[in-house]
Order: structure tokens, then sequence, then C-alpha cells
């Protein structure tokens, strides 16, 4: 079964063009970096629709994933590299393939290294944010000033006299809590008035039920971490406690991450034959034919095992890492997956190690290991398998729950909050965005067919790139009249199709916030 069904050149490369650019925004050029994809805005905001006369900005609110980043740990550059190693000791390398491993010991040692020296991350290595990333979310904050002028200006005038505040949350994790420091510094720098008014968000009581331990100010696991709740820290066993139904849902998600046909789909991805004839033309151009034969048949494998250490160039800072041999090459698919994760996350670390890796996954290859990597986080992360109901979104309710409530205390003539800012991961923003019904991101897969681009419109750069964000930005009128309008990456988007009917007007953005809460089921709380 095929990914990709295509019977000439031409004609493939138009139809996976086509297959990145049908929910994507407004970029000509296919980049298949799927959910590495670094962040750039997918509107122009001199393009946005008008307010209706008579409305002004209120209130605003944000969920977005963190910024661009390195490798989480110490595994696809290590495996692949300890791959070349035997290549170059066994003579198989061509002049291509000679600068791979060079290549990659550029991208390993900017991710051991990755943070240091940079004010606002505190623990250097794997898993930080780049200074792409660091950038992304200091514009993002800048574009929210200057899409709302007027009610920026308002809220920073409202320091003297009643303060607003600008609530700030976040999952608690490094890169998360990095991402909001950075988009609050920025906003601070933008318009220093806002500065006194911004605030962390209480953290809910101490968790877990058997051994409660406070989470810091700021932080809330269950709305922003609900894909990864644990007993030690997350247990709830009290079925009235308000986040009883998270953690469950969230166990239920994590079942389903280890569920018998969820490990065959992630095995029938890379079990495809297309698969592995993708790894060896991947690999033939790096290697010789006898080495490739010899990943081919078994007789070689490899995996991120062995210990490795990078010095910053200072000498202040050194650091050792061993890997866990969890990530194995067992095959050319597997190989050439492998090398697909390295060239998806160089341009998140142009600053810090300006390596190209379009020379070692050609557009062919790299189209096609863009849809493998597609495939997998559709079934891990995205809407999944149809017979397994909403498992992989039904936990994502919370944050449904938390953006409404948030203007329900608005409607209410609440203004406490002027702005709610929340900080994330991009297996929050999926199953988000599938709750939420958006369109092209919704459409599961029956059990007896397996995902590909010719039979479902999901795909990771327009669902997840590096900083998604949703945005809901809400109007008032003199009558108190609320209309919400929602940015998908800052660009317009439509609520769910079954909500047409509470549009303000005909094709409009603008969404009539009572009709809309009462569209999705949303009861406010006493």
């Amino acid at each position: 079964m095929k990914f990709l069904t295509c019977s000439a050149a031409l004609a493939c490369t138009a139809l996976l063009s086509a297959c990145n650019n049908d929910t994507a925004g407004d970029s000509a050029t296919p980049t298949y970096y799927q959910t590495k994809t670094p962040y750039a805005p997918q509107q122009a905001m001199g393009s946005y629709e008008a307010a209706p006369a008579g409305f002004t900005p209120i209130y605003t609110e944000m969920m977005a994933r963190h910024g661009s980043r390195g490798l989480s740990s110490l595994k696809y550059d290590l495996a692949v590299y300890n791959m070349w190693q035997k290549a170059s000791a066994d003579g198989a390398l061509t002049e291509l393939g000679a600068r791979l491993g060079p290549d990659v010991l550029k991208l390993m040692k900017a991710n051991f290294l990755l943070g240091y020296g940079v004010a606002g991350i505190a623990k250097p290595g794997y898993g930080n944010e780049t200074q792409l990333g660091i950038d992304e979310h200091r514009q993002l904050a800048v574009r929210l000033l200057q899409r709302l002028p007027t009610l920026f200006k308002a809220v920073g005038d409202s320091a003297a006299t009643t303060p607003r505040q600008i609530v700030t949350v976040t999952s608690g994790v490094d890169r998360a809590v990095d991402s909001g420091g950075f988009f609050v510094d920025s906003l601070k720098t933008s318009q220093p008035n806002l500065a006194a008014l911004i605030t962390l968000s209480p953290a809910p009581a101490p968790y877990s039920a058997a051994v409660p331990v406070a989470q810091p100010a700021g932080t809330n696991r269950f709305l922003l971490y609900f894909h990864k709740l644990v007993p030690a820290t997350d247990l709830v066993t009290d079925t009235a406690d308000p986040f009883y139904k998270t953690y469950q849902d969230s166990q239920a998600f994590q079942a389903y991450g280890k569920d018998a046909d969820q490990a065959a789909k992630q095995a029938a991805i890379l079990a495809d034959p297309t698969a592995k004839a993708a790894g060896r033309a991947v690999l033939e151009r790096l290697f010789s034919k006898a080495f490739v034969d010899k990943i081919d048949s078994g007789a070689y494998s490899f995996a991120n095992t062995g210990a490795m250490t990078f010095a910053s160039d200072d000498g202040k800072f050194t650091s050792t890492l061993n890997g866990d041999g969890k990530t194995a090459i067992k095959s050319l698919a597997d190989a050439g997956s492998l090398i697909y994760e390295l060239y998806s996350i160089a341009p998140a670390l142009k600053h810090e190690a300006p390596v190209d890796f379009l020379p070692y996954l050609p557009a062919e290859q790299a189209r096609y290991f863009a849809a493998v990597n597609d495939a997998s986080d559709f079934y891990s992360k995205g809407p999944g398998i149809s017979e397994k109901g909403d498992v992989t979104y039904r936990m994502a309710q919370i944050l449904e729950d938390d953006f409404f409530n948030e203007v329900d205390a608005i409607a209410q003539g609440d203004l406490r909050h002027a702005a709610k800012l929340r900080f994330a991961h991009a297996e929050i923003v999926i199953p988000f965005a599938s709750k939420m019904g958006l369109k092209g991101v919704q459409q599961q897969a029956p059990l007896a067919s397996l995902y590909s681009y010719d039979n479902n419109p999901w795909r990771g750069e327009y669902v997840s790139p590096m900083a998604a964000n949703m945005q809901w930005d809400v109007y008032r009128d003199a009558r108190g009249t609320l209309l919400v309008k929602m940015l998908y990456n800052e660009k317009e988007t439509d609520f769910k199709a079954a909500c047409d009917g509470a549009r303000y007007a005909p094709a409009s953005h603008f969404y009539d916030y009572g009709k809309l809460k009462q569209c999705y089921g949303h009861t406010p709380k006493a």
C-alpha cells in the first residue's frame, strides 16, 4: 500500500505539491518538513476582514506550540552517525557520503550545546529552542500587538486605573516555559506599560492524590500537557474533581498508543515496499551498493549506542551523553526515515549549525518520507483510526472549555483578563485542532485502510508547524453583543462547519458568541 501513487515524474510533482499546499497557507514551494516546519504567519495582516461596524476588540486569547527547537534527544543523529562510521571504516562512502558524517557531527554539537549562553534558557542541550524558535515567539508577540493596537493601548492605559491582566500559563516543560518567557519579554519590550499587567495563572491544587506536589504558578499540566499525565504527578481519584475526566482521557489516549491496532499501523508504514525503495534511493547516493545491501539483508544494523562529548568554544561548558540504543536502523526504510529526521530539523538550527541537508535527501524521497512522518503522526497524535472514536482528541475538552470559559467571563462583564496566553506542544495543538473540528484535520481513517496523501487531507505542516497557534479575538459592541474571530497560524479560520449558522454575516469570519457556544455545546461554569 503506497502513500503516494504517481505514474510519471511530472504528474507526481504536481500531485505532491497540491498535497502539501491544499491546507498549508500561501507557501508556493513545498518544503516537506511537516511538523518541524519553521513558523510563518499564513496570512498577511493587511488582508484580515474588518470588524463589523460598532464592534471593537475587548479580549484576546491564544494557545501556541513552542518555537523551533533542536532534536529532542540523542537518537536519530547518533544512529545515523554510527551507520556512517561503519561505512567509512568499510571504505563504502561516496563523495557525497563523505560529507554526511561531518555534517551530522555539526548538528550533534549544536544540539549538545543548544541554549548555552542564551539568556532565558537555564539548561543547555537537546530539546531547547533554537535562535529561530526564540525569534518566532518574539515576532508572534509583536504581531499580536500590531493586530489589536486599540485593545493593547487601552490595556496599557488601564494600569493606572482599573488594571486588566495578561495571564500566562505553560505546560511546565522547559521549551514551553521558555517560549512563554520570550513572548512576554517581547510584549514588554514593544509596550513597556504592559509589564505590570502580566501575571501567572494560578496552578491547580497539588497532585497526585497519593503524594501531592505543588506545581509552580503559571503551570497547568492538565490544561497543556494532557497527553502525558502520569500517576506520580497527576493522579486524580476523586470523581468529583474537575480534572478527573481529563486524567482518565489521558490514560485512555496513552493506552491507545500501546494498542495492537495502533502498533500494526505504525509497523505497516515502514513495511510498505515503497519505503524500502525510497530508503535505497537515499542510501545509494551516500554509500556503496554492497554496503546498502548489507543493511537490506540484515547483516548490518545500527542504533544510537555509545557516548559523545562536546565542549563550547569558550571551553566553559562540556556535555557528555550516552545513547540509549532504542533508536535502531534495521532496514533501508529505517535508515531513510532517520536521515529525513535530520533533514527536517536542520532548518531550525540554521543559526547554530548552518548545515545544508538538502543534498542528502532529494525532493522525491523528501516528499515520500514526509508522508511517512505524517502517517505516523496521524495515527499517534492526529485523528487516527475511526473505530477508536475520539480517543486521540477527547482529552482536549479541557482546553476547549478553557477558551470558552474565558469568553464567558467577558460576556458576564468580568473584564479582569485582557488576554490569556498559553504555551504548549504539538501533542496539544494537534488534538485541540481535531477537537475544534477544523477543516482538514478531523478526518479519520478506517481500520481496514492505511492513511495516505491520496485519501486524507491531514498534513503535519498545516496542523502543527513550529510555533503553531490558535488565537481567538473577541469584539464587543455598545449593546454587549460579542463576536469571536479565530486565527489559526495567524490565518482567519472557520470554526467547525456545523457552526456556520453562528456567523455574523454570510461568509464572515466573525461569529456570534452566543450561537457559537451553543453550537459547541458549551455550558458556562456555575
